[in-house]
C-alpha cells in the first residue's frame, strides 16, 4: 500500500506532501537500484536531494553532490532504541524521546493511511474533532460502539 498524506502550511512553515510505501510496494528509485538497497529505513526526495536514513545510520543522495557536505553537531541524545528507552524511562529514568503524545500524533497520521484504504477514497481529516470531514463511513473505523456497560 501507498499512502499519500498532504499537511497545510503551519505558521511559516510550507505546505508538505509525504508518501508513505508499506511492505513490499517500494518507491520506483528503491525497485530500479537508484538508492542504496537497505532492509529498512525512510527516503526523504527533496527539491536538492534524497536523505536515506534508518535508526544507525543515514545518507544524502545523490552521494557525490554532497560529498562535501559537513554535517551540523548532534542536538538531540540518541537513544538506546525503543524497548531500552522505554523499559528506562518506566523504572522512572529519563523520559522517552518519542512520548506518547509523539507517537499519538504519528500512530494518529498512519492509521489514516489504513483508514482511507478501508473506504476506498481520500479523506480530508478534521484533528480537533477526531474524524473525517468527507467520509461518515470512516467513523466505524475510528471509533468502537462499546457494549452498555462497557462505556470509556
Amino acid at each position: 500500500m501507498s499512502v499519500t498524506y498532504q499537511y497545510g502550511e503551519r505558521g511559516e512553515l510550507p505546505p508538505v506532501r509525504l508518501t508513505w510505501h508499506q511492505g513490499e510496494n517500494k518507491p520506483e528509485i528503491w525497485r530500479k537500484n537508484g538508492i542504496p538497497q537497505w532492509g529498512d529505513g525512510c527516503l526523504f526526495i527533496g527539491g536538492k536531494g534524497m536523505l536515506l536514513a534508518n535508526y544507525s545510520r543515514y545518507v544524502l543522495l545523490p552521494e557525490k553532490a554532497f560529498a562535501d557536505f559537513k554535517p551540523p553537531a548532534p542536538t538531540l541524545p540518541r537513544v538506546p532504541g525503543h524497548h531500552p528507552e522505554w523499559l528506562r524511562a518506566c523504572k522512572g529514568g529519563q523520559p522517552c524521546a518519542a512520548d506518547f503524545e509523539y507517537s499519538g500524533w504519528l500512530t494518529e497520521a498512519n492509521h489514516l493511511g489504513n483508514v482511507a484504504y478501508r473506504v476506498g477514497k481520500r479523506i480530508e481529516w478534521d484533528a480537533q474533532n477526531l474524524r473525517c470531514k468527507n467520509a461518515r463511513e470512516a467513523d466505524a473505523l475510528i471509533r468502537r460502539v462499546y457494549r452498555k456497560g462497557w462505556e470509556l
